[in-house]
C-alpha cells in the first residue's frame, strides 16, 4: 500500500528548543528523550529540517510524562525566542514594531510551521487586534500543549521585541479548562475563556504600537524581500488540482465541502472550475474523495484520534460512514490498519 500522499504538516526543529529548555526548568535533561524522536545536534543544526506535526505531539505528551508537568506548553511559550524560528523570525526581530512583528510572524508563518487544518490570521480593529491560531481540535492530551505553547510563545516573542513585559487583553481557547486551568493567568495577565469560538490572543493598540529599539529600516526590508522569495516557493503549485486540495482539508469538518466554495476562493465562476479540472483529467468530486482518502490514512497512522473524530474532520456523517469508505479504499478497516502500524512500530523499537 501507498504511503499517504497527503502529510497532516510539520514544523521547524527549532520549535524543539523550547521544549528542551521547559524540560531542563522543571529538571529534567531533555537529551535522552530527544534521542529516542531522532533529534540529536546534527539534526537540530541540519537548515530547513522539520518534523512532522504528529511526531511533535507525540513528542510533547512523552515530554508531559515525563516531567509530570501537564502545563508544559505555557512553559515552552515562554522559552521561546524570535530567531529559533529561522529566517521568519530574524526577519519579525527586526520589526520596527509590535504590530508589524506580529504581522510578519503570521504572513510568514508557513516558512517555519504548516498545518493541513489551516493557517494562523491577524484580525485588527481600531481598539487592537486578535492574533488567531487556526484550530486543531477535537483537542485531548496530545495537542493542547501545541496550541498553550503557540499563544504563550506569541506573547513571549513580542515582549522581547518591544524590552517590555506585555500584557494579553484577552485570551480565548477552543477547549474546555484542562486540570491546570488557573496556571494561564500568570504567563497572559488575564482569565482565559474556554470552550470559545477560536484560539487567539487579543492585543490592545497601545501594545501592538510599541516601538522596537533595535529595528534597522534597510535590514528589515531587505529581510522581508527574502521572505517574499521563500514564501513563493513554498506555496508554488503545479496544477489546479493541488490549489483545490490544499483548500479542502479547513472546509471539510462536518460536512462535504461545496465545489462553489472553492471555486469562489479561487475567484473562478463556477463553471470553469470544472472546465479546467476537466483539462486537467479530473473532477471536483474525485479531487475530494482523494482528499480524503489520503487525510485518513494519515490521520489513523499518525494520530491517536477516535475513528469517529477522524470521520467529524473528513466531513462524515458518522464513524461507520467513514469506515465503509475506509475499506473500500484501502481493503481494510482503520482497526486493522492502526493495529498493524503499532506492532510495526513496536516491532521496531525493540530492534533498536
Amino acid at each position: 500500500m501507498n504511503s499517504s500522499r497527503i502529510r497532516l504538516g510539520d514544523l521547524s526543529v527549532g520549535f524543539i528548543y523550547s521544549l528542551a529548555d521547559a524540560m531542563r526548568q522543571l529538571g529534567h535533561a531533555p537529551q535522552p528523550l530527544l534521542a529516542r524522536y531522532g533529534l540529536d545536534a546534527e539534526r537540530l543544526a541540519e537548515p530547513r529540517a522539520r518534523l512532522s506535526i504528529p511526531r511533535y505531539m507525540h513528542l510533547g505528551h512523552s515530554a508531559i510524562e515525563l516531567t509530570g508537568e501537564p502545563a508544559l506548553g505555557l512553559l515552552m511559550g515562554r522559552c521561546m525566542r524570535l530567531h529559533q524560528l529561522g529566517l521568519a523570525g530574524i526577519t519579525a526581530a527586526q520589526a520596527p514594531t509590535v504590530r508589524e512583528a506580529a504581522r510578519t510572524l503570521i504572513r510568514f508563518e508557513l516558512l517555519y510551521a504548516s498545518n493541513y487544518r489551516g493557517q494562523s490570521s491577524v484580525d485588527e480593529d481600531d481598539d487592537g487586534a486578535w492574533l488567531r491560531f487556526h484550530s486543531i481540535g477535537p483537542y485531548n492530551a496530545y495537542n493542547r500543549f501545541v496550541v498553550d505553547a503557540v499563544l504563550a510563545g506569541w506573547l513571549q516573542q513580542l515582549a522581547t521585541l518591544a524590552e517590555a513585559p506585555l500584557t494579553a487583553a484577552a485570551l480565548h481557547l477552543e477547549f474546555s479548562p484542562p486540570g491546570y486551568a488557573e496556571r494561564y493567568e500568570h504567563p497572559f495577565k488575564c482569565s482565559p475563556t474556554f470552550d470559545a469560538p477560536f484560539n487567539g490572543l487579543r492585543l490592545d493598540r497601545q501594545t501592538l504600537e510599541l516601538r522596537n529599539p533595535l529595528h534597522c529600516p534597510g535590514t528589515w526590508k531587505e529581510l522581508q524581500r527574502l521572505c517574499e522569495l521563500e514564501l513563493q516557493r513554498l506555496t508554488r503549485t503545479h496544477s489546479l488540482r493541488e490549489r483545490v486540495s490544499q483548500l479542502l482539508g479547513p472546509r471539510l469538518h462536518g460536512s462535504e465541502p461545496d465545489m462553489n466554495e472553492i471555486a469562489r476562493h479561487l475567484q473562478l465562476p463556477s463553471w470553469t472550475l470544472r472546465r479546467r479540472l476537466a483539462e486537467e483529467g479530473t473532477r471536483f468530486s474525485t479531487i475530494v474523495n482523494e482528499t480524503r482518502r489520503d487525510l485518513a490514512l494519515a490521520y489513523v497512522r499518525d494520530t491517536e484520534l477516535s475513528f469517529g473524530e477522524i470521520a467529524y474532520l473528513l466531513g462524515f456523517a458518522s464513524a461507520e460512514a467513514f469506515q465503509r469508505a475506509f475499506k473500500r479504499w484501502l481493503q481494510q478497516t482503520p482497526g486493522e490498519l492502526r493495529r498493524a502500524d503499532r506492532l510495526q512500530s513496536s516491532a521496531s523499537e525493540s530492534m533498536k
